[in-house]
């Protein structure tokens, strides 16, 4: 319901307005009246009305100064004003500060009453349009990031893509670069793991790098890739990325490569992305874990064919889950761009191993050396068809395995989760933003439902009912009821008032009632 404020310094005109109006006929309330501008001002300062019927001629601060004085401080109050005087010097004043209604004493209620109904209107088309604003920039604020995410992956995918395209883009997300220097970054997780981890390390390197550092980051297939915008010598850059490795290591029990592009202009970004991918390549060379640069790959001549792209995620994903009709009918397809690349044999199999690597680690983990084992018989292979049938063949055995064993397991993330609960439960801070932000650098909503999933339990009721437990053994263990300490060793910190009516909410009785129960 809108609020009006009624201004007139002739009483029986406020008398008349009030008793005339039925106000709750079109959703408003009479909210006060004043007899001067001045007093209106007070009011408005203290009740914020929706809309000022006010008369122009008035003693101390007149109609036309009280429009001008709330339109500075308040612009989204409406105002009617009345007067008796019919010049156009007053409408015209009124117009600039967005009054349209400028009625003429005396009027009738049909004539007030259809100016408060076409400022209601108005009110109402503003509030539709602020509440579409707001819908449209809470969607933008979630679409966001997988725009610019995708935008990432066009820049360095899609050969039309230039320096328009950046100039483009980076204005729309106020991304800017001195000299458009960049730099590109991929990382590949080694061993097996979850698609859940490539978010942690892209989260870790941002980190760790510095937010202000990574201009965009995306995942491309089983990679994570990071523009930088600032060219990092390699004495500086190299301790860094060592220091994301340690830690996604520390965390996860998993190693990664990494390679590392030369600097150059934004327009060059397809050309680095081809080269981190070379360098990746050469990783069966230099072994899993390393740091790889373009001086530690081998140069061709100025002819050489651009480097063979190609997705391994999904190939890999149906290994594991024994789909070996898509398996069959995707190794035909592989292994046909890579007849048309039209590369020589030794050139072939720097692209063949690391498929051949990433498909035997869908195997059973007993299994998975005597597979690599076997990499060895590469170098009796000299045509292209030779490798398909030896990868098809060991896809296919890899395959009927899986088909025949695949249990569920429970999830490496949950453990984890699980883990710090039983690691942090005296931890007052202890939280699933906490735990998500802190220990597993991952995104907290779906790591909630992740955990409800696995568990069918929600986090913050899994850590209570783990701590009264815990508290309820101790208890009996012991059989003191020292509220206090209970709070400080449960994660309640120096609340124990809190902790007993937890404690109670979960038992039915207070610690000390716990205590002293058969």
């Amino acid at each position: 319901m809108y609020k009006v404020l009624l201004v007139d310094d002739e009483r029986i005109i406020v008398e008349g307005i009030s008793l005339t109006v039925k106000w709750q006929n079109y959703n408003t309330e009479l909210a006060g009246t004043a007899r001067n501008g001045l007093e209106a001002m007070a009011f408005i300062e203290s009740h914020m009305p929706d809309i000022v019927i006010s008369d122009i001629k008035m003693p101390g601060m007149n109609g036309l100064q009280l429009v001008e004085k709330v339109h500075e401080k308040y612009p989204h109050i409406a105002f009617i004003l009345l007067s008796g005087f019919s010049e156009f010097d007053y409408a015209r004043t009124a117009m600039q500060f967005g009054v349209k209604h400028y009625l003429l004493k005396p009027c009738n209620e049909n004539t007030i009453t259809d100016a408060l109904s076409e400022v209601i209107a108005d009110l109402e088309e503003q509030q539709s349009q602020q509440k579409f604003m707001h819908n449209i920039q809470k969607e933008l604020s979630k679409v966001l990031p997988h725009a610019k995410e995708q935008f990432l992956k066009e820049l360095v995918t899609n050969k039309t893509y230039g320096q328009r395209d950046w100039d483009d883009y980076g204005n729309l997300f106020h991304i800017t670069v001195e000299d458009d220097q960049v730099q590109l970054l991929l990382f590949q997780i080694e061993g097996k793991f979850e698609f859940e981890h490539m978010f942690a390390i892209k989260n870790i390197a941002q980190d760790v790098l510095g937010k202000a550092t990574v201009l965009l980051s995306t995942t491309i297939g089983k990679h994570v890739l990071l523009l930088i915008k600032e060219i990092i010598e390699k004495d500086s850059l190299f301790p860094m990325l060592i220091a994301i490795k340690q830690t996604f290591s520390t965390y996860y029990k998993l190693d990664a490569t990494v390679a590392v592009s030369d600097g150059g202009p934004i327009t060059d970004a397809r050309k680095m992305y081809r080269d981190t991918l070379e360098c990746l390549n050469y990783q069966f060379y230099l072994g899993e874990g390393s740091i790889i640069t373009q001086v530690d790959v081998e140069r061709g001549d100025e002819n050489a064919l651009e480097a063979f792209i190609y997705d391994e995620e999904p190939l890999c994903m149906h290994v594991k889950s024994g789909d070996w009709v898509f398996v069959q009918a995707e190794l035909q397809n592989y292994f046909g761009l890579l007849a048309d690349s039209r590369m020589d044999t030794h050139l072939s199999k720097s692209y063949v191993i690391p498929l051949y690597i990433s498909l035997v680690r869908q195997g059973k983990p007993d299994e998975i050396n005597e597979y690599l084992t076997r990499i060895a018989e590469f170098d009796s292979f000299y045509t292209l068809r030779a490798l398909e049938q030896f990868v098809t063949e060991s896809a296919e055995q890899i395959c009927m395995r899986n088909f025949q064993t695949y249990t569920k397991k429970h999830s490496l993330i949950i453990e984890k989760m699980i883990s710090v609960i039983e690691e942090q439960i005296s931890n007052p801070e202890l939280s699933l933003g906490w735990v998500a932000s802190e220990i597993l650098y991952m995104n907290a909503d779906y790591l909630g439902k992740l955990f409800k999933k696995e568990t069918s339990e929600k986090f913050s009721n899994y850590v209570v009912r783990l701590r009264m437990e815990r508290a309820m053994e101790e208890i009996e263990k012991t059989g003191d009821v020292k509220v206090f300490e209970l709070a400080e060793r449960f994660g309640f910190g120096d609340n124990p008032q809190y902790f007993s009516q937890v404690f109670k909410k979960h038992t039915g009785f207070t610690p000390s009632e716990f205590k002293r129960s058969p």
